[in-house]
């Protein structure tokens, strides 16, 4: 038995309203009018150039002499002629020069043991079957929530033999209880079948550690080792606390020394002059923020996946 047909339904009619702006705002996608879009723009330009204008300007006072610094004041936008006197003085094997090789270093050291304790951690964690898995995961949280403080801190550095160490700027912050977090959320979301199918082939635990997880989870991955990165080479507070020897200062102690507290750079150029103190201490902050403007745009893509799909499932 055949149904009988269905009437068909009238489109709705709008006077004054064509078939097509019609269907865009049914369909929720009616444009803005056109001041609408104009002040968005304006706003977007003001919020860009506010967010530029600061790098800019200490860009600029880096390349800058005294006379141009002079007369704008303390800040140069745009130098009439620029000059990379100030970088040159900086890196003639100096405390700049040092600092920003140890600081390197320590980013490059620390990030490495940090993925992969971090990464060995979180597959412990992913895993029902391992050794005090609850505990040690109570423990994971315990941490995100409490911290022992500062003088604790120092006195479990102190009582390692790590004082004026470089292993005092890794070791202290080396495991971070949101990242074994997030990796233990990116692990569970592997499928059960694949590693099971591994166990079958006669693979074991580090295999399928090596071979199948960690290439699932570069995305996360990439995100620990930014953030990682990012933090070992922005740390200050470990190096005032932990260092003595001013030769082993990361390259961020040093710009708290001679930008934060205003204090004198010497130099030693060869002829008669001599970069003003202002455009020193301009060129070591672009110094130290050039690495990871570097860094995070390869990173970028796998940034907000690997933070969202490792959240999604703790």
């Amino acid at each position: 038995m055949t149904s009988p047909p269905r009437k068909k339904r009238k489109p709705v009619t709008i006077p004054g309203m064509s078939q097509s702006a019609r269907l865009r705002a049914i369909n929720g996608a009616n444009p803005p009018s056109i001041p609408i879009r104009i002040l968005k723009g304006i706003v977007l330009l003001i919020a860009s150039l506010l967010v530029i204008m600061p790098f800019v300007a200490v860009i600029s006072t880096s390349l800058a002499d005294q006379s141009q610094i002079n007369a704008a004041g303390g800040y140069v936008l745009f130098p009439e002629k620029p000059t990379l006197a100030a970088y040159e003085a900086i890196f003639r094997g100096g405390v700049v020069t040092r600092a920003t090789i140890v600081s390197i270093l320590i980013t490059l050291v620390g990030s490495a043991l940090s993925v992969t304790v971090v990464t060995m951690l979180a597959y412990a964690l992913s895993r029902p079957g391992t050794f005090a898995h609850r505990p040690i995961l109570l423990m994971v949280l315990f941490t995100m929530l409490f911290s022992a403080g500062m003088i604790p801190n120092y006195l479990l550095v102190k009582q390692l033999g790590l004082i004026d160490s470089y292993w005092s700027l890794i070791l202290p912050t080396m495991v971070s209880g949101f990242q074994v977090i997030l990796m233990r959320g990116f692990f569970l979301e592997v499928p059960k079948e694949i590693i099971e199918a591994a166990r079958i082939d006669g693979a074991g635990e580090f295999r399928i550690l090596t071979t199948i997880m960690v290439p699932l989870s570069k995305a996360a991955l990439a995100v620990i080792a930014l953030f990682n990165a990012v933090s070992y080479w922005n740390a200050f507070f470990n190096a005032v606390l932990y260092i003595n020897s001013t030769e082993k200062w990361p390259l961020q102690l040093v710009l708290r020394t001679y930008v934060v507290d205003n204090s004198s750079i010497g130099v030693d150029l060869p002829g008669d002059y001599i970069p003003p103190q202002q455009s020193l201490q301009m060129a070591i902050l672009v110094v130290s923020l050039v690495p990871i403007c570097m860094v995070y745009p390869f990173l970028q893509k796998h940034f907000a996946k690997g933070v969202i799909i490792g959240a999604v499932k703790g």
